[in-house]
């Protein structure tokens, strides 16, 4: 059995023989948990956020008069104007019990499931906390009814005081049922990536068909712009496919007939016959999907300080307070039950969740919204968490340490022609392509402003190359193994200058002239400008920089010597990143992963921190955990500058919450403290807190000295 809390999804493999689902549910219902078989994740978590609105809004509108009327028990504002109806006991009562019984009832369910599990919870602090001062309040409420004050006297009531912890709480649990919602998304992404019909050959004719209903063998019609829906072999054709949402090739690879084609990629030119190898749940496409739920359900849990410190906390607290009611009405004020129950319900006020139910929170929300700021976005608050533990960053190559887009390096004329002509002639054999280098080259004339001629009798092969005819020569252009394999050979000296250039990772390209070598071009995904400041940047917080990719070795080694980065692992596949990462987790490291492109996201996902760069596919986005808005990965060492800051501070707030209820909790245990000074300094504890946080807004990335 696993479970994520996270996306509050179960998966169960069991015996029926020795166990029978039934016993699994009672147990489930019986931990405070409801079960939904009836409906996927994803449309349960959009009901559930929905009425976390509700509540919130309900809340919100019954508590804002209760808080207005608090504002006259404080000397600096009791100036305020408030409606004399609002003081009233029987109104206040009307607000605050719906609060109470109705939007606050799911705390007090489970305070009492962890109650009954022998367990303590915030729930169990929440349901305390708001019940006493309800109760406590609708005592004087009753009393105040049946013995009405002097005209112009208030009874001071405290029913403001457990609606506000309600309204507080409800706002928490809205924004973490939002991120989950959000979570959900990326595996409904990918699903949405797969076929729901198919064309297939049956009969010598094009039938239009549901994909459940293909079979191993069937042959599939491919179109231009279209996703290939299985995996299998080409029969007829020739095209372009997009696999990078599988492989991390930039590159579009050329296909023919024999050539493999796999699910979940994009045919970009001609159109394709493909035999059917593998389909449903065999494909690809489907074993990404599987992938990327498999790395969901193992991501690491993450404890809750809170509440950890909350299970030791909570019994203390209510002991106290149950000891100090004894000890009034028994000892010291023998029969006055409303000065004992004010005495106990003063500890339970002043040792109320706020101060430490808000520790955490208030920091994760500015450090947040500092790295917001920053261009950073976090897509749940625990995920800063976690981010701070990290010691290993692995990073994606193509569009994350380099720009994704193919750049022409190099220009080197041979046979007496110029670099002016030579790129002339390139850019018009390859203006009536879309191909990638294609478009580098075009856009490495348009820089030189070069007036580019026409293109005569232009003709694509894919896989070799392209044959145009310009200003009256027949051009060539291909990469320069097709070119030896047409009789054009470069001389010694220049084969020597081919070999450096491919150890360099640049793809070379041969421009032929009559059948005669006329120069080489040499295309590169140049390196982002900040990676190698980013990469250096990350070794002097302390981390281990990795570089994974499903480009060929050489070309990796080339940008990883650029980068300054020693450990790289290349032709590795989606199945092979994931793998990297949990070899690495299961060596005791926190794993960080940063990519921008659907065959990253079963990595992203399988990571403690998946980060998705900006302008990536939207699958990536929604896996990771962390987004960049802007493709820099110097923002990699902001968010963990601002993550360590940010739980340094929770840390500090922490601490004082503790050490203020350790200093509070004997004041209003000898009974110095009335209810409403208790729920005074509940509130300037919350304030202290608050304030601590809010000093990340100022803090900006330390600036690491260079060494």
């Amino acid at each position: 059995m696993s479970v994520n809390f996270a996306v509050e999804r179960a998966s169960i493999e069991l015996d029926p023989v020795r166990l029978h689902l039934r016993q699994i549910e009672d147990k489930v219902v019986q931990l405070g948990f409801g079960i939904r078989k009836d409906m996927d994740a994803g449309t349960y978590l959009g009901t559930d956020v929905t009425g976390l609105w509700i509540r919130f809004i309900a809340s919100a509108l019954l508590t804002l008069p209760l808080l207005w009327t608090m504002f006259s028990h404080y000397w600096l504002t009791s100036s305020i104007w408030v409606p004399e109806l609002f003081f009233q006991p029987w109104f206040q009562l009307a607000l605050a019990t719906p609060v109470q019984f109705i939007i606050g009832m799911p705390f007090c369910f489970g305070a009492f499931h962890a109650l009954r599990n022998r367990g303590a919870n915030m729930d169990v602090l929440v349901a305390l906390g708001t019940s006493s001062a309800y109760f406590y309040s609708h005592y004087l409420a009753m009393k105040a009814i049946r013995s009405p004050p002097a005209e112009g006297q208030h009874i001071p009531l405290y029913f403001e005081t457990g609606s506000m912890i309600i309204t507080v709480v409800l706002l928490g649990k809205l924004l973490e049922g939002v991120a989950r919602q959000r979570t959900m998304n990326a595996m409904r992404g990918l699903q949405e990536m797969r076929a729901d019909y198919v064309h297939v050959i049956r009969m010598q004719r094009e039938t239009r068909i549901p994909i459940e209903e293909m079979q191993v063998g069937d042959q599939v019609v491919i179109r231009p712009g279209e996703r290939i829906p299985v995996d299998g072999v080409i029969v007829r054709g020739h095209s372009a496919v997009d696999e990078s949402m599988i492989t991390g090739e930039g590159m579009p690879q050329d296909k023919s007939a024999g050539g493999q084609v796999m699910s979940g990629t994009i045919n970009q030119h001609g159109t394709l016959a493909v035999e059917a190898q593998r389909i449903g749940s065999d494909s690809t496409l489907a074993q990404l999907i599987r992938l990327m739920e498999d790395a969901q359900y193992s991501k690491p849990p993450i404890q809750c300080l809170a509440d950890t410190i909350a299970s030791y906390f909570v019994p203390v607290v209510v002991a106290i307070a149950g000891l100090t009611f004894a000890a009034w009405y028994a000892l010291l004020q023998p029969g006055d039950f409303g000065h004992a129950l004010g005495c106990a319900v003063s500890v339970l006020v002043i040792a109320c969740p706020c101060a430490i139910g808000l520790a955490t929170p208030i920091s994760i929300l500015v450090g947040t919204g500092r790295a917001a700021q920053q261009g950073i976005l976090f897509k749940e608050g625990r995920f800063m968490e976690q981010l701070h533990h990290t010691d290993v960053v692995l990073l994606d190559k193509t569009g994350t340490l380099t720009e994704g887009r193919p750049e022409l390096t190099d220009v080197i004329p041979l046979g007496g022609y110029s670099v002016r002509r030579l790129l002339r002639w390139a850019a018009a054999a390859e203006q009536s392509s879309e191909h990638p280098i294609s478009r580098a080259i075009a856009a490495a004339a348009e820089r030189q402003r070069l007036i580019v001629p026409e293109a005569k009798r232009f003709s694509g092969i894919p896989g070799c190359g392209i044959w145009a005819e310009v200003e009256g020569k027949r051009l060539f252009l291909g990469a320069y193994a097709r070119l030896k394999a047409q009789g054009i050979r470069a001389e010694g000296t220049e084969e020597g200058v081919i070999a450096d250039m491919e150890r360099e990772g640049k793809t070379v390209i041969g421009i032929a002239v009559d059948n005669r070598l006329a120069g080489l071009l040499a295309i590169r995904d140049s390196l982002r400008q900040t990676s190698v400041g980013a990469v250096r940047q990350m070794k002097r917080l302390g981390l281990e920089v990795m570089m994974m990719t499903g480009d060929q070795r050489m070309t990796a080694e080339a940008i990883a010597r650029e980068a300054g980065i020693v450990h790289i692992a290349a032709g590795v596949l989606p199945q092979e990143k994931v793998e990297w990462v949990r070899r690495l987790q299961r060596e005791g490291r926190t794993v960080t992963m940063v990519g921008d492109g659907i065959n990253d996201a079963p990595a992203l996902a399988a990571a403690d921190i998946g980060i998705a760069m900006g302008q990536g596919s939207d699958i990536a986005g929604e896996a990771g955990d962390i987004h960049l808005l802007r493709s820099d990965l110097s923002s990699i060492p902001k968010a963990i500058q601002i993550s360590r800051r940010t739980m340094s501070n929770i840390r500090q707030n922490l601490s004082f919450a503790l050490v203020y209820n350790i200093i509070a909790i004997p004041f209003a245990v000898m009974g110095w403290l009335e209810p409403w000074m208790a729920g005074t300094a509940m509130a300037l504890s919350s304030v202290s807190v608050v304030g601590n946080a809010l000093r990340l807004q100022r803090s900006g990335p330390r600036k690491e000295a260079v060494s």
